[in-house]
């Protein structure tokens, strides 16, 4: 998209607005795309009171209690795009989202609760939900509502764990490295909710969970940690991964002592696929990050670009992952053709500095350090779909062929801010996060390449 700009005379930051507002608006277009009101509409068809969804049919009238339950950042615009669809069938329900990403809803009522550390918050809506929960009769009918976050906003503790330790565990785990599955492995292994726990309390009741998934591959036990989903990783394993990033020394001994219980058969494992309850449980997968990657490939495309979807399920650590990235962009360039290059997935950040960022905003200056000497006009986006990259106000971030002339400008050493971990405070000097605000989405991180 070009600015109207006076008889087509583009000045230095002129210029930089062309390039940055092609990929802003192709990113911003495709969240349009993924948020749950079209989600929800494209998935659901109401027909004589009848419920379709993914070739399963759910006869509303046959259901004595319709209740609504949920955690994670797009929870509560899902109860509300819901409601929309079949307000008049729901009894009630309580939905769990971060502060600030609520949506005004009329029978379902909406907890706000922190994230990515929990509070008091996520525990007290760990126990309403499991309450409501166990009110679900075998006539009933249980929507779940899940998506990414879940896992920090809804929590139900077991034995001697407190919030404090649980607080403790998150910072670690988000911080050495481990990747979701690893992550969310741990957390499995230490609620009473997660991991099945909450198929368990609405059985026998029917269980329909809709999900929008933030997690490579759409592994279904990862996404939220899997509350109504079976789980084939055991207690054992999350031990491993505690030795694995030397965490036996930096959390609570009670969590050690939890786990070991589980390993030698004291406490109960999370659901497994052969469990009865499953029968009953209806898992149905709306939105991924294959489904915006698709999206901006349209969208991109009627911009002009030719689009190659490179890669849908980038993992790893930011800065490794930055510089493969690089050079398939300096592989790339060759053509001469208008390009638009995507990627979607999540990378992770060991955090080893004292800065502020996000994965995002790590990889983006990782890029431009590796695209020093690059001499083809380009651009380069990375944001967070949900509209918070790590703990600060900004989605992401973006360069372009002029933003090392604007770093030499001011003085700036690239390196010293990424091993520094401060990627934000780097381009907040240069003008170049992405503030998008939170956006009621959550499916995973997408980068987008624009070669002019």
């Amino acid at each position: 998209m070009v600015p109207n700009l006076p008889n087509q005379i583009f000045t230095f930051s002129q210029a930089i607005i062309m390039h940055e507002n092609d990929a802003l608006s192709i990113f911003n277009e495709t969240l349009n795309t993924v948020k749950p009101a079209p989600l929800i509409n494209n998935h659901i068809v109401i027909k004589d009171n009848v419920l379709i969804i993914q070739n399963s049919r759910f006869d509303l009238l046959s259901y004595k209690n319709i209740y609504v339950l949920g955690a994670g950042k797009a929870s509560a615009y899902m109860a509300q795009a819901l409601e929309r669809e079949i307000g008049n069938f729901i009894t009630g329900g309580l939905v769990v989202v971060n502060y600030g990403n609520t949506a005004p809803c009329t029978k379902i009522e909406i907890i706000e609760a922190a994230h990515p550390i929990p509070d008091e918050n996520s525990l007290l809506a760990g126990r309403r939900i499991l309450e409501m929960a166990s009110w679900a009769k075998e006539d009933d009918l249980v929507f779940v509502l899940i998506s990414g976050g879940g896992s920090a906003l809804l929590e139900a503790l077991p034995g001697n764990i407190s919030l404090s330790d649980l607080q403790q565990l998150n910072k670690q785990l988000i911080s050495c490295g481990a990747n979701i599955s690893e992550i969310n492995t741990i957390r499995k292994h230490i609620s009473l909710v997660k991991g099945g726990h909450l198929a368990r309390k609405i059985f026998p009741a029917t269980c329909l969970s809709l999900i929008i998934s933030d997690v490579p591959g759409d592994n279904l036990q990862n996404i939220a940690s899997g509350p109504t989903a079976a789980d084939d990783t055991l207690y054992d394993a999350a031990m491993q991964i505690i030795k694995k990033y030397d965490l036996d020394s930096k959390i609570n001994p009670s969590i050690i002592h939890y786990i070991n219980s589980g390993m030698e058969g004291q406490v109960p494992e999370t659901l497994q696929a052969t469990d009865d309850i499953f029968n009953k449980v209806y898992n149905m997968i709306i939105g991924t990050n294959t489904m915006a990657l698709h999206s901006a490939k349209e969208i991109a495309a009627r911009y002009g670009y030719e689009v190659t979807l490179i890669e849908q399920d980038i993992q790893g650590e930011a800065s490794v992952v930055a510089k493969k990235i690089a050079g398939k962009i300096i592989m790339l360039s060759a053509s001469v053709k208008k390009q638009c290059l995507l990627f979607g997935g999540e990378t992770t950040v060991t955090v080893q500095g004292k800065g502020k960022g996000g994965r995002n905003q790590e990889l983006t200056l990782a890029v431009l350090i590796a695209l020093k000497e690059f001499n083809r006009p380009f651009t380069f986006l990375s944001c967070a779909t949900d509209g918070a990259d790590g703990p600060t106000d900004a989605s992401g971030a973006w360069i372009d062929n002029f933003s090392w002339e604007m770093v030499r400008q001011r003085g700036l050493d690239p390196e010293e801010y990424l091993n520094n971990n401060d990627a934000y405070h780097f381009f907040e000097k240069i003008n170049r996060l992405v503030k998008t605000g939170l956006t009621g989405t959550n499916v995973m991180d997408m980068i987008i390449v624009l070669l002019k």
